[in-house]
C-alpha cells in the first residue's frame, strides 16, 4: 500500500521535478501540495506569484493544495509555528502521514534545517533530487516538455533582464558560468505552467517587472482567461 506524502510546492521547476519523481515511485501517493503564501500580498512567498495562479497549478495537476499563510517579513518563529500547525492538522486528517517531499538539490544547511523542523513534530523529509547534477537536471526539465518562466531574479547574482524569460534551452545557453543552471543558490525562481502531469496549461501573461529591496527583480504574471 502506497504511503501518503506531502510535496513542498513553490510552484517552480525543482518542486515540479520532485513531484514527478514521487509520482513515478509506486511506494508513495501525493496527499497534497504544501505552499507558503504571504497573506497580505496574496502571493507565493519568495517567488511572488499570485495565489490565483498557484491554485490553477494545483487544479491542473489534480492535487489538493494546502496553504501555510505567513505575514510579510515573517520571523522563523512565525513560519515554523504556522507550518507546524498546518502539518499537525493534516496528520489528523490523513492517518500515517509523516513525510514531506522537497526539491532541494545540494544546500546541506537548508536540508538540515528542514529535517530539524520536521523532526520536532515527528515527521521526516524526503529529497528525491538530492545531489543530482544541476546542469543535467535543468536540461532534463526542458527535454521533458515542462514550460516555465523566471519570475524572480536576484540582481546581485544575475542580470535583471533575465526576469520574465522562458526557462528553455536558449536561456540555459545564456546563463553566466557562475550561475547554477537550476538557480539553487537563489539566483532565480521560476513558475511552471505546463508539462508532464499538467492537465492543461496555466494561462497567464507577463505583467510589469519591478525591483524590490534594491535587489530582487520580479516579473508579475497575470491570470488570463481560456480562449
Amino acid at each position: 500500500m502506497a504511503q501518503d506524502v506531502l510535496v513542498a510546492w513553490s510552484g517552480g521547476k525543482d518542486s515540479a521535478l520532485a513531484l514527478r519523481e514521487i509520482r513515478l515511485d509506486g511506494r508513495y501517493r501525493v496527499a497534497a501540495l504544501l505552499t507558503t503564501v504571504t497573506g497580505a500580498y496574496d502571493r507565493i512567498s519568495m517567488h511572488g506569484v499570485r495565489r490565483t495562479l498557484l491554485e490553477q497549478q494545483s487544479a491542473s495537476l489534480g492535487l489538493p493544495l494546502e496553504q501555510v499563510v505567513i505575514s510579510p517579513g515573517a520571523t522563523n518563529q512565525e513560519y515554523e509555528g504556522n507550518m507546524g500547525a498546518t502539518l499537525a492538522a493534516l496528520r489528523d486528517r490523513v492517518p500515517g502521514l509523516d513525510t514531506v517531499v522537497f526539491g532541494d538539490l545540494f544546500l546541506a544547511d537548508i536540508r538540515a534545517y528542514r529535517e530539524r523542523m520536521l523532526a520536532r513534530i515527528g515527521m521526516r523529509g524526503l529529497f528525491p533530487l538530492w545531489r543530482r547534477d544541476t546542469r543535467a537536471l535543468a536540461h532534463q526539465f526542458v527535454r521533458l516538455g515542462y514550460r516555465a518562466v523566471l519570475v524572480c531574479v536576484d540582481a546581485d547574482q544575475l542580470a535583471a533582464e533575465f526576469a520574465g524569460r522562458e526557462f528553455d534551452a536558449e536561456l540555459l545557453r545564456d546563463l553566466p558560468g557562475a550561475v547554477d543552471p537550476c538557480g539553487e543558490n537563489g539566483e532565480f525562481h521560476t513558475f511552471v505552467y505546463a508539462g508532464p502531469g499538467f492537465r492543461r496549461d496555466v494561462r497567464h501573461e507577463r505583467g510589469p517587472v519591478v525591483l524590490r529591496d534594491r535587489r530582487f527583480v520580479y516579473c508579475d504574471l497575470v491570470e488570463t482567461a481560456a480562449r
